[in-house]
């Protein structure tokens, strides 16, 4: 039994990483051509949304998959992609400061869903670990602590009218100022909130999936982190809307159910964005910036390298 999760073996390793490829594959068809993006983020989930999410996401299903969280998430998910492929492709949308408005306020909705979804499970009371809506969840001050780092994740987004097109053929949504501790910081709260909200679908909705999308913005495309994230969310909650049967059923990955390591994970995403804030905070008041106007991290080696390869 390991900390987080009973044994993985390779098997489940071997399932994980072939997930975790899939999912880059498809970020990458979605995100260098126009017609992929379209036909992934436009046309499947309507037809799925019609033929399909009746019945394999219906509320109360054995699943888990027929809660208000999970439609929500997916739609909204998917509200974020064609948005941003918007930005993207129609000619002088992205130089209009009220169109610069919809990244980061789709991010912080997503991200207040979740610190939501955090808060109810504590109101379940599951202080020993209970199945709710068919996912086990263990109630705990964990859902409090990581419920706050996504508040202070939210108030740090910022530089959001330096967002730009890059001038590449892939035409990709590049935010500058959304550089690495801000996306750590994010990471480590959205796989707290996973593991304390969906504990036994954890490993492929939060180890699995952030990886699919921190991965390409550190090594593929610099600066896109925030198109990753939402394609790869995308992809990934249509897929278990539309296949729910296998994180329980065909490929489970059970975390290890122990109070310490709830706490951990939720303790770990806290202090992260209390660091991200303080540091923030401390370079407005510094250099007297308006992060409602003004880009914070412009001085940065991060920001400068997103810049700089993408025009």
């Amino acid at each position: 039994m390991g900390i987080l999760y009973e044994q993985i073996g390779l098997t489940g390793w071997g399932i994980g990483i072939f997930v975790l490829l899939a999912l880059m594959a498809f970020n990458e068809l979605g995100r260098t051509t126009k017609w992929g993006g379209i036909v992934l983020f436009l046309i499947t989930p309507i037809v799925l949304t019609i033929l399909v999410w009746p019945t394999t996401a219906a509320p109360g299903n054995e699943y888990g998959t027929g809660n208000w969280f999970n439609w929500v998430k997916t739609y909204s998910a998917l509200a974020g992609c064609l948005g941003f492929m918007a930005l993207r492709f129609i000619p002088g949308l992205v130089e209009k400061k009220w169109a610069l408005w919809f990244p980061p306020l789709i991010l912080g909705i997503n991200i207040f869903e979740a610190v939501i979804r955090d808060f109810q499970c504590f109101t379940f009371g599951a202080w020993e670990g209970a199945y709710i809506n068919n996912l086990w969840v263990m109630s705990g001050p964990w859902n409090i602590m990581n419920g706050i780092a996504g508040i202070l994740n939210i108030m740090t987004i910022c530089g959001w009218y330096g967002i730009f097109i890059s001038k590449d053929r892939t035409k990709d949504m590049i935010w500058p100022d959304m550089i690495w501790p801000w996306i750590i910081a994010y990471d480590l709260w959205n796989f707290a909130y996973t593991y304390n909200c969906i504990a036994d679908h954890s490993f492929y909705c939060g180890l699995i999936l952030l990886l699919s999308c921190t991965i390409p913005a550190f090594f593929i495309k610099k600066g896109a982190w925030l198109q990753h994230r939402a394609q790869t969310l995308a992809l990934w909650a249509m897929f278990v809307m539309t296949v729910p049967q296998f994180v329980d059923r065909i490929a489970p990955v059970h975390t290890t159910h122990n109070p310490a390591a709830f706490f951990t994970v939720s303790f770990l995403a806290l202090a992260a964005n209390v660091a991200l804030a303080i540091y923030q905070f401390n370079k407005i008041r510094k250099h007297k910036i308006n992060p409602l106007g003004e880009e914070v991290y412009k001085d940065t080696k991060a920001y400068q390298r997103a810049v700089a390869e993408n025009i």
